[in-house]
C-alpha cells in the first residue's frame, strides 16, 4: 500500500472523532477555530469576472461548466506557470453590490500561522493554481492593510507540519493533518500571508489542493486587522470540477475522485454554493480561482 493511501486510512479513522467538532462549528457560526471576534462577514456570491477577457492573463471560459474549460491543464506545480495575474476588473460584476451574510466557518484542526510569501507551493507539485481574494466592506469599498492567510493540504490531501517559528501552533493536530509523514513535519508547503494592497487585493501563487476522506475539496481563510480576526472560513469548488480533474489530472489520480462532495460535506452546509470559488482557464494552462470575501 502506497505512504498516501495509508495516511488517507488513518485519517478517514480520525475524521470520525473530529466531526461534532466542524458541525459545532456551523451551529454556533464563531464557535469553531479558536476564532477571537463574532463580527458578521459575508462573501459575494456572484459570478464576477465572468467575461472571457481579464485584463493580463488572458483567461477563457467562465465558472458556469467548469468541465467545459479546455482540458490541457498544466503540471508539476507553479513554476510551470507563465502568466500575470490579472487586474481588478476581475472582480466587477457590472451590477449593484449585493453580499450575502455568513458566519464562520470551522478554522479546522490544521492551523498554524504561515509566513509572509506569495508563493506558497514550496515546489510541491499539483495542478498550479492563482488564488485571488479581494477584501471589501459592504459597501464594496476595498480595505487595505489587512492580513489575509490561506492554508491548504497538498495533492494528497496532507498539511503541512513544520509548526517552528509558528506564532499560533495550539490548536495543531500534527498526527492528523500530516499523518507522521516525515516530509510534511519538515515543510509549510501551502501556507501563507500577504497584506491587501490599496485594492484590498491579494494575490496567491499554489496549487489545487488534493482532498482527504470525509471533506469536500476546500482552502481555509483568515482574515485579521490588527490582530482581531474578522472571519475565518473556507472555500470550495464545483463538484463537478473536483471529480473530473481527480480522475483524469496526472497529479491526481492516484487518489481518484473525492469521497465527499459539498452537499455531503459536514462543514459547508446547505448554502456551500457561497463558498464556492469562482474560476478559470488560464492560457497556460494554470487554474485561475477567485473570490471577493465582504466584511463589516
Amino acid at each position: 500500500m502506497k505512504a498516501a493511501n495509508k495516511i488517507m486510512i488513518q485519517r478517514r479513522t480520525a475524521l470520525k472523532g473530529i466531526a461534532s467538532f466542524a458541525v459545532a462549528g456551523l451551529v454556533a457560526a464563531c464557535g469553531g477555530g479558536n476564532t477571537t471576534s463574532t463580527t458578521s462577514s459575508a462573501v459575494d456570491t456572484g459570478t464576477g469576472g465572468n467575461t472571457g477577457s481579464t485584463g493580463g492573463t488572458g483567461t477563457t471560459g467562465s465558472t458556469t461548466s467548469p468541465i467545459e474549460l479546455v482540458t490541457d491543464w498544466a503540471e508539476g506545480g507553479t513554476a510551470s506557470m507563465t502568466e500575470n495575474f490579472p487586474d481588478d476588473s476581475l472582480f466587477e460584476t457590472g451590477t449593484a453590490c449585493a453580499v450575502s451574510l455568513t458566519g464562520n466557518q470551522t478554522e479546522g484542526p490544521c492551523y498554524f500561522t504561515g509566513d509572509l510569501r506569495d508563493d506558497i507551493s514550496e515546489e510541491q507539485t499539483g495542478l498550479p493554481m492563482m488564488l485571488c481574494l479581494q477584501l471589501v466592506n459592504q459597501s464594496c469599498e476595498p480595505l487595505s492593510g489587512y492580513e489575509i492567510e490561506v492554508w491548504h493540504c497538498n495533492v494528497t490531501g496532507v498539511y503541512s507540519g513544520d509548526t517552528d517559528g509558528s506564532a499560533d501552533a495550539s490548536s495543531f493536530n500534527s498526527s492528523f493533518c500530516t499523518g507522521n509523514d516525515s516530509q510534511a513535519l519538515a515543510s509549510k508547503w501551502f501556507r501563507g500571508t500577504l497584506i491587501t494592497d490599496s485594492n484590498g487585493r491579494v494575490n496567491f501563487k499554489t496549487c489545487f489542493p488534493g482532498w482527504y476522506p470525509s471533506r469536500a475539496i476546500h482552502i481555509h481563510f483568515r482574515v485579521r486587522n490588527n490582530n482581531n480576526d474578522e472571519v475565518v472560513s473556507q472555500f470550495g469548488f464545483d463538484d463537478d470540477f473536483n471529480e473530473y480533474l481527480c480522475t483524469t489530472h496526472t497529479n491526481y489520480t492516484s487518489n481518484g475522485a473525492p469521497d465527499t462532495s459539498n452537499t455531503t460535506d459536514t462543514v459547508f452546509g446547505s448554502d456551500y454554493e457561497e463558498y464556492l470559488f469562482n474560476i478559470q482557464q488560464n492560457n497556460d494552462g494554470s487554474l485561475l480561482a477567485y473570490k471577493r470575501i465582504v466584511i463589516n
